[in-house]
């Protein structure tokens, strides 16, 4: 009757993003960080109304959310234009604008850890006076007092639980994202929660489920993540459960129903158990998405949580049975339902030396196909490419470009052997793999040298560059987001609280310097011979400005076609949404130029 165009690119632009929630304690009040308005602030509903509110506004990153359980006030922590040095703030309890709390110099981060059952304490980490290995705090909110609980010493090492009484606390100390330990310290006295902190393994989520009794994560002497306890009173360790191929990578515990809930990592997507103490029953639980980023146990055991899907965007959720899900937030792609959108297919290939990769492939709908694909090496490298929404995919499928996203070694998801094969071997085994997930889009007639794009962002970014240097022939052109350019100058330019991790992470500049040389992009000018467009955070702390202005420069010495945006307002990500869609919106017009 009245004919409507297709879908335009832009209406992907207008999904929002929820990146955390809480719940008051009586379950009548629904906070989150949102979006909603171009930049992130905090919204509020007013259960069972699902109608948001603005809540508190203050147009920055929002790194937590807390309400007190007597309902007085709410805390939140607030970085600067994505420089990620996060400090805590107050805002009444009816909302308004975010009072100055746990604040110091700018530079300084303050990461809220747990809120006291009567809300008069505020347990908290900081980098003040030791920004490499991090103190843990106290501040008494009646008077303001403030008591140092633990010193960082050795690695950078986080306050993670502490037990009702608050006479127990559960601290991690991290070496690498593959080597993390954790004790538990009761006064002066600490005792470490597996048998031997010396073996390389990684201790993850912990709560007390008594005063004590610690449940916990760990993979100690496995390939999966399982749940353990310690028993404070025997100091012993012991092995609970392990679900066979998954790693268990969050706990939260429902006191009022004596039950875990636990959200597991399996490849591509998640999955949600509810395990009874008492009778050690486990039941997998269906739920409304792939990937699970937050889950909430209420008091009264009602069950809230926050995940994505590759067609549905970030929503919050909520079951009473564990069953049945009632959707609370209405977040969607403006004018588009599921089915107009392209969920991936996952593929398996075997890369260079016999080793098997899973990807996932959205191929664009035929209706929509330009003929061209991207290849999008993930960021971390420790992280995967998973089933989850992004708007950047589902808005260039809608422009017609397919895309192939490899879970290369060093992914998670796929045990920790696996997770390891990065660490000291960043520009290898992983660049290998990507290369022959290339050769096997190309004999899978998926697409060919001359219909390749590429396009990463932070490791992804450094992929990207590598690639581009090593195997220009491959490639129409290149994206690089926020890659490091120069692991030299990288290595030197971490957070603080990075660099006691790197050596084991990345390796030693002086003793490893040949390597360093091996498998920095900026070895490789003389190929980076294709088309570029890079894009930098100015506040980025992660990869700093000067990975992208050196690499971009040099390009231009040597006369390359490379373009360059430099965002002065965000870091290492897009918090604002015109800024968000300023970048997407070159990205697609780059690559449309330079099809052909």
């Amino acid at each position: 009757m009245i004919p409507f165009p297709k879908p335009t690119v832009e209406q992907f632009f207008c999904t929002n993003v929820i990146t955390d929630f809480a719940v008051s304690s009586d379950e009548e009040r629904l906070i989150f960080s949102s979006n909603l308005d171009g930049k992130v602030n905090l919204w509020a509903m007013d259960l069972p109304d699902t109608f948001p509110y603005l809540f508190a506004h203050h147009d920055e990153s929002i790194s937590f959310i807390q309400i007190d359980p007597e309902n007085r006030y709410v805390l939140a922590g607030y970085d600067k234009d994505g420089d990620e040095n996060h400090q805590i703030y107050a805002i009444p309890h009816e909302g308004g604008l975010p009072h100055p709390l746990i604040t110091g110099e700018p530079e300084e981060k303050y990461y809220f850890t747990h809120l006291s059952e009567d809300g008069k304490r505020i347990y908290y980490m900081t980098s003040e006076e030791n920004p490499s290995f991090l103190n843990a705090r106290m501040r008494n909110l009646e008077n303001n007092a403030d008591t140092l609980l633990n010193e960082g010493e050795v690695s950078p090492t986080h306050l993670v639980a502490v037990s009702d009484d608050e006479n127990a606390f559960v601290y991690l100390r991290m070496f690498a994202n593959t080597y993390i330990t954790g004790f538990v310290k009761i006064g002066d006295e600490s005792y470490d929660l597996t048998p031997d902190p010396d073996k390389v393994h990684v201790v993850g989520d912990a709560v007390f489920v008594d005063d004590k009794t610690i449940y916990f994560v760990t993979d100690y002497e496995s390939e999966y993540s399982y749940v353990a306890t310690f028993d404070l009173d025997t100091k012993e360790f012991a092995s609970v459960l392990t679900i066979e191929g998954e790693s268990v990578e969050s706990l939260k515990w429902d006191k009022e129903n004596k039950a875990l809930y636990l959200v597991t990592e399996k490849g591509v997507e998640d999955v949600l158990y509810r395990y009874e103490l008492e009778s050690q029953n486990l039941e997998k639980l269906a739920t409304p998405v792939d990937v699970i980023e937050k889950i909430h146990v209420a008091k009264s055991g009602n069950l809230y949580m926050l995940g994505r899907s590759s067609t549905v965007p970030f929503n919050i959720f909520q079951t009473m049975n564990g069953k049945e899900w009632k959707q609370l937030t209405n977040n969607r792609v403006l004018g588009l339902s599921n089915a107009d959108m392209v969920e991936p297919d996952v593929v398996s290939y075997k890369s260079f030396d016999g080793m098997e990769i899973e990807s996932l492939l959205f191929k664009a709908k035929p209706e929509n196909d330009n003929g061209y694909t991207i290849l999008w090496p993930h960021g971390g490298p420790q992280a995967s490419e998973r089933k989850m929404f992004r708007s950047m995919f589902q808005a260039f499928l809608n422009r017609g470009y397919t895309i192939f996203a490899p879970n290369f070694r060093g992914s998670t998801g796929y045990g920790s052997s696996f997770v390891k094969l990065v660490e000291q071997d960043w520009g290898e085994g992983p660049r290998l793999d990507n290369v022959a997930g290339i050769q096997w889009l190309f004999e899978n007639k998926v697409t060919d040298p001359e219909k390749l794009f590429l396009v990463g962002g932070s490791y992804g970014g450094y992929m990207a560059l590598l690639l581009h240097g090593r195997h220009p022939e491959y490639f129409k052109a290149v994206v690089d987001i926020f890659g490091p350019s120069d692991l030299f100058t990288f290595i030197n330019s971490v957070p603080a609280h990075w660099k006691p991790i790197m050596e084991r992470w990345l390796g030693d500049p002086e003793r490893d310097k040949e390597r360093f040389i091996k498998d920095s992009p900026v070895t490789y000018l003389d190929g980076m011979t294709k088309p570029m467009l890079v894009i930098q955070g100015a506040k980025d702390p992660r990869v700093v400005k000067a990975e992208s202005d050196q690499i971009v420069a040099k390009l231009e010495e040597k006369g390359r076609d490379v373009e360059y945006l430099v965002l002065e307002d965000e870091g290492h990500g897009f918090s604002k949404r015109e800024n968000e869609i300023k970048v997407y919106s070159l990205m697609l017009d780059f690559l449309e130029k330079h099809q052909g």
